[in-house]
């Protein structure tokens, strides 16, 4: 078992005040500004939930994608992932709607059909998309 902790501070109201991710335990990220007006509208420079969800997301599937394609015997050369996460007003509130996976692959002596099949292996693999499933509709788009 592994556990990460994170911490933040808000100060305010949410739409006029403002906050700040204060530190994650491994020390790779500094402080973070986050403010409602900039995850709502135009981030202007600062994260969001939302974006950090969706490095999160590529981070994991990029890693899961990994493992399947070593266990296939056919190891990537480089894996390029993105993470698209929607966040929007619904009739609930707002919500994580949805994360837009796309990936662009260089994997040597793999067709493209088996690549397709491991990449959707891993869409549903990984530890994020499982803990957004059935709650956030999670995509995949190959690049070409």
């Amino acid at each position: 078992m592994t556990t990460r902790t994170a911490s933040a501070i808000w100060n305010g109201t949410l739409l006029e005040g403002s906050g700040t991710i204060t530190s994650v335990e491994s020390g790779a990220i500094g402080q973070l500004p986050v403010s409602w007006p900039r995850r709502s509208e135009t981030h202007d420079g600062v994260t969001s939930p939302e974006e950090l969800l969706a490095a999160a997301h590529a981070a994991c599937f990029a890693m899961a994608l990994s493992g399947g394609l070593a266990r296939n015997n056919t190891p990537a050369e480089k894996l390029d992932v993105s993470a698209t996460v929607t966040f929007e007003k619904v009739e609930a509130g707002w919500r994580v709607t949805k994360s837009a996976l796309t990936l662009k692959g260089v994997v040597p002596g793999l067709d493209a059909a088996k690549f397709k099949e491991l990449a959707e292996g891993a869409k549903g693999g990984c530890p994020i998309s499982s803990a957004l499933a059935g709650n956030v509709e999670i995509t995949l788009e190959i690049a070409s």
